[in-house]
C-alpha cells in the first residue's frame, strides 16, 4: 500500500498532518462538476490531486480528489480524498463546499484518525467568516458550535488546544454583539430591554473584555429608571473586579451626581467571600 504523507498548513495557523492514514471505505462525491470520466488507478488520480495543491491549483485539486471517489468509491484512496478536498476548498476559500465535505466525512468515519481534524476545519471554516459586530452573528454562533466540538470530543489533541484560543474570541465578539444592542436600547430609552442584554454578557461572557462595560451599562441603566439600590449594587460588583477601570470611574461619578456618596461602604458589604465564579459568585447574593 502506498502511503503518502502530506504536510498542509492552514491560513489561521500551522496545524495538519494528512497522512499516513490507514484507510478502508470511501464515498461517493458531492462536488457538482466532474471531470471528463477516464477511467485511472485511484492512486494516479490521488497523487495528481496531491501535485496540484502543491501548485496551490485548490479548484483542480478537488475535482481530482472529487474523482477519486467517483471512480473508486470503496477504496482507501476515496476516504483520503474526501478530507483532502475539503481542505482544498477550504484554501480557495470555498467554506461552505469544505464544510460539506468535512461533515460528510465525519458522518461516514467518525472513528477515523482523521476526524479530529475535520471537526476542526469545520469550526475554521466558521470562524474565518466571522463578521464584524454590527452585523448578524450566525458565523460567529456556528463557529462557536463548532470549536466547541473539537474540545468535547478531542480534548487532548493540538486541535484543542487552537480552539480553545479562538472560542475566547468567539465569546468576545458574540459579546460585543450584545454590547452594541444593548446600548441602542438604552439610548433610546428602552431600559429593561438593555439591561436584559448587558445582564446576558455578565452571565454567558463574564470573562470576555466586554464584562466592565457591561456592568457600567446596567449601572446607567438602573440610574436612569431610579432605581439606585440595584445600581449600587451592580457598581459594587464593578469596584471590587475592576475598580482601575475607567468604566469604574465612570459609574463612580454616575452615582455621585445622583446622590450616592457610600459606594465604597456598599462594596465593602458586597465583596464576595466564596470560591468560584467572581461575577457569578456576586451576582447570586446581589439578585
Amino acid at each position: 500500500m502506498f502511503t503518502a504523507i502530506c504536510f498542509i498548513m492552514p491560513k489561521t495557523l500551522t496545524v495538519l498532518l494528512l497522512a499516513s492514514l490507514v484507510l478502508t471505505i470511501g464515498c461517493g462525491s458531492g462536488s457538482k462538476k466532474k471531470l471528463a470520466y477516464v477511467e485511472r488507478p485511484a492512486e494516479k488520480i490521488y497523487l495528481e490531486g496531491y501535485d496540484r495543491m502543491g501548485r496551490r491549483d485548490w479548484p483542480r485539486a478537488v475535482l481530482l480528489f472529487d474523482e477519486v471517489e467517483r471512480q473508486h468509491p470503496y477504496s482507501e484512496w476515496a476516504r483520503r480524498s474526501m478530507l483532502m478536498a475539503a481542505y482544498a476548498s477550504y484554501q480557495s476559500n470555498k467554506y461552505s463546499d469544505a464544510i460539506n465535505a468535512a461533515q460528510r466525512f465525519v458522518a461516514l468515519h467518525p472513528g477515523s484518525r482523521s476526524a479530529p481534524y475535520a471537526y476542526y476545519l469545520i469550526g475554521i471554516c466558521h470562524f474565518e467568516q466571522i463578521s464584524d459586530v454590527g452585523r448578524d452573528q450566525s458565523e460567529t454562533q456556528a463557529a462557536l458550535d463548532g470549536l466547541r466540538q473539537v474540545v468535547r470530543r478531542f480534548p487532548n489533541s493540538e486541535y484543542a488546544r487552537d480552539a480553545r484560543l479562538k472560542i475566547d474570541l468567539t465569546n468576545d465578539q458574540l459579546a460585543g454583539k450584545d454590547m452594541e444592542i444593548g446600548r441602542w436600547y438604552l439610548q433610546r430609552g428602552y431600559h429593561l430591554a438593555a439591561i436584559a442584554r448587558f445582564q446576558h454578557v455578565i452571565d454567558a461572557y463574564q470573562t470576555t473584555s466586554h464584562t466592565p462595560e457591561a456592568l457600567h451599562r446596567l449601572v446607567e441603566s438602573y440610574v436612569r429608571l431610579g432605581v439606585l439600590n440595584e445600581a449600587v449594587q451592580v457598581a459594587s460588583v464593578l469596584g471590587h473586579n475592576y475598580s482601575g477601570t475607567d468604566w469604574y470611574e465612570d459609574s463612580y461619578k454616575l452615582l455621585a451626581k445622583n446622590g450616592v456618596t457610600n459606594l465604597e461602604d456598599a462594596s465593602e458589604n458586597t465583596t464576595p467571600k466564596k470560591k468560584g465564579s467572581f461575577i457569578s459568585r456576586t451576582w447570586r447574593r446581589l439578585f
